[in-house]
This record gives structure tokens, C-alpha cells and sequence, in this order.
């Protein structure tokens, strides 16, 4: 097994140590030359790298592009990693930003683990903002441990895109022209907030014991449908068509501010969707419907939930192109299953009733 190399950031730590996220990842990654992405990533001889970073506010736009890497904050109260790109920002050319290109931290590689941070895009209300990532995650592996995860609109993008935009230049950014390459993504004992899509991407994804916080912006966005007020969506799943598996929520806490049946579980950004929650506390601003649309034909996503509880997770009024799983089919969403037989190495994915954070 290859020996860990330990970095530092912040002051008077041990060596190497250096004042920016930034130095630490281009210095974990100086004799590292990335391989074609590939689904399943490959296991690569290389050795492990931990950032250990101190207490302090890092406003850094990051790039993650080397393998085995653990970003090791201490405390998501106390260690904050915040960028305030945006969607509608104005580039020198004359032309927006776009969504892809706001992120705070880009993880575009596999095996990356953060643990015990805050990730966040401080752009503001998205209907004045545009969408403004705080995590774009893209790779196969990645383990997001006892972390926050804070934005307005597209919080946490989970790559790859889908095939084809729906608007001339709607990728532009870091993966337009990349190969679509599957990655599973692990998340646990998180809290991620936001209000319009705020989950979204194609990657398959496991949210363990996670508060999913849907906060209430100063402006509702302008999708209400049939005169309602609808103050966001929790998730916008774009799940390739040949994947079984999309989003799980397993054990998590819907929370939020909004106001009473103002926020949907979730809407289809593509097709072929999947998004299930399995034995999660649903609060009063669930819709009660729980499943929008968006206008999708109707068969090809594919949204369920199984033995819910709280106040917004009555089935009475559900939408009726959703499901309620029997325990034989909720049994097929393990996480060994999802996961597809990657078991994240992780103290925290062990233990049960742990704290957040």
C-alpha cells in the first residue's frame, strides 16, 4: 500500500503547509497526470493525499483533478470553502456565465472524500442570480462525509450532463465536449440547502442519515403551476436511460422554511429520472403531491417512496405517476445495490443515529 502524504493549510501547522486550498491541490497534484475517465474509475497506484485544513473562511475557486485525495476540514461550522460565481454574470465577451461555470469546487476525478467542511456558493436568490453551483461533482467514488453543502439554486451538480442540452450553449463550461462517464457518489450525515433543483445531475447517488434543507428565497420562481406558490424542488434527476439506479435517500430529514405544501420532492430534468426516499422524516412545506413533471411524458421517469413519515409525506394525494414500493422492492435499494458493490470506506457510513457534522 502506498504511503499517505499529509498537507497542511492555515497557520502554524507542520509541512508542507501553505495559506490557500488552492497551493495544497496543485502541490498534491504536481507529478500526477490524469488517465482517460472510464466507468468503473480505475484503481490506480497512487498515493493517498490528505489536505488537512484549518479553522478560517477559503473564498477560492477550486479544482479538484487528482485521485485519492481526502479535502479534511475541522468542522463544517468552522471551515468554509465559498465562491460567488453566477449564471448571470456578465463574462468579459459580453455573455453569461452559465451554470457550469459557477462552481466553488470542481471535483473532476475519482476517490476524492471531503469530511468535516462547508462547501458554498454565497451568489444569492436565484431568480436574480441565475443557477450557482457550490459542488460540481463529477468523477466515480466520491465520499462526502459529515459536510455542508449551501446555495440558492443547482447547490450540488452530480455529473455527467446529459447527452444534449436543451438550449443552444446551455453546457457551456468545464464538461461540455467531455465524455459522459457514469460515477457513484456517497453522502452521509450531510446537511444540503438550497431551494429550486438544488440536487441534480445523471450520477447515481446515496444519501444516508442527510438533512436536505429547503430554504425560502425572497422571490418564489415563476414554475407554479395551476396558480400555486411553490417555493422549490428538491431534486432534478437526469439519470441516464440505461441506469437502473438515480438518486436514494435513505434515512434523511426533508426540512425547510417555506411555507406549508410549497416544495415538490422532485421534477425530471431529463426523461428517464430516478429518485426514491426510503424511511425519511418529510416535513409540512412537502407538496402534497409530492412529484412534478415538468412537462415530461409520463412512464419513462420513475419516482417512489417507501414508509415516509411527517407531516408531508401523506399518500393520499400523491401524484398519481408515482409509486409506493413494497418492502421487496425497497430491498433492492441497498446500498451495496446502488452502489454497485462499492461499500465506501468511510468510519462515518458505520455508524447509525450519528450526529450531523
Amino acid at each position: 500500500m502506498c504511503e499517505v502524504i499529509h498537507i497542511y493549510v492555515g497557520k502554524n501547522q507542520p509541512a508542507p503547509c501553505f495559506a490557500t486550498i488552492g497551493a495544497a491541490i496543485e502541490y498534491a497534484g504536481r507529478d500526477y497526470s490524469p488517465l482517460p475517465p472510464a466507468y468503473p474509475a480505475p484503481h490506480e497506484a497512487v498515493s493517498p493525499v490528505i489536505i488537512h485544513i484549518a479553522p478560517g473562511v477559503y473564498r477560492e475557486k477550486l479544482v479538484l483533478e487528482r485521485p485519492y485525495v481526502t479535502l479534511e476540514g475541522s468542522g463544517a461550522d468552522t471551515t468554509v470553502l465559498v465562491y460567488g460565481d453566477y449564471a448571470l454574470q456578465a463574462m468579459e465577451d459580453g455573455s453569461k456565465r452559465g451554470t457550469f461555470r459557477t462552481a466553488a469546487l470542481r471535483i473532476h476525478t475519482h476517490d476524492v472524500t471531503l469530511r468535516h467542511l462547508t462547501v458554498q456558493n454565497d451568489a444569492g436568490c436565484g431568480r436574480l442570480a441565475g443557477q450557482a453551483i457550490a459542488l460540481y461533482a463529477d468523477g466515480d467514488r466520491l465520499c462526502v462525509e459529515h459536510c455542508c453543502l449551501l446555495g440558492s439554486q443547482d447547490t450540488l451538480f452530480t455529473a455527467p450532463l446529459p447527452l444534449k442540452e436543451a438550449q443552444p450553449g446551455g453546457f457551456i463550461g468545464p464538461g461540455q465536449y467531455l465524455p459522459r462517464t457514469m460515477g457513484r457518489q456517497y453522502y452521509v450525515h450531510c446537511h444540503i440547502r438550497g431551494d429550486v433543483d438544488f440536487i441534480f445531475g445523471g450520477a447515481v447517488c446515496f444519501f444516508e442519515e442527510c438533512e436536505i434543507f429547503a430554504a425560502k428565497a425572497p422571490l418564489h420562481p415563476p414554475e407554479s403551476p395551476d396558480g400555486q406558490t411553490i417555493y422549490g424542488y428538491l431534486t432534478a434527476a437526469s439519470t441516464p436511460r440505461e441506469q437502473k439506479y438515480g438518486y436514494v435517500f435513505h434515512r434523511c430529514r426533508l426540512l425547510g422554511d417555506c411555507p406549508k405544501a410549497s416544495v415538490y420532492l422532485g421534477r425530471p430534468w431529463r426523461e428517464y429520472a430516478r429518485t426514491v426516499f426510503l424511511e425519511c422524516f418529510m416535513d409540512a412545506h412537502i407538496h402534497p403531491a409530492g412529484w412534478e413533471d415538468w412537462g415530461k411524458e409520463h412512464g419513462h421517469f420513475y419516482y417512489g417512496e417507501y414508509a415516509c413519515y411527517g407531516p408531508g409525506s401523506d399518500a393520499g394525494k400523491r401524484a398519481d405517476f408515482s409509486c409506493r414500493l413494497t418492502w421487496q422492492e425497497a430491498e433492492t435499494y441497498s446500498i451495496e445495490r446502488v452502489l454497485e458493490g462499492w461499500r465506501p470506506d468511510s468510519p462515518a457510513s458505520t455508524k447509525k443515529n450519528a450526529g450531523l457534522y
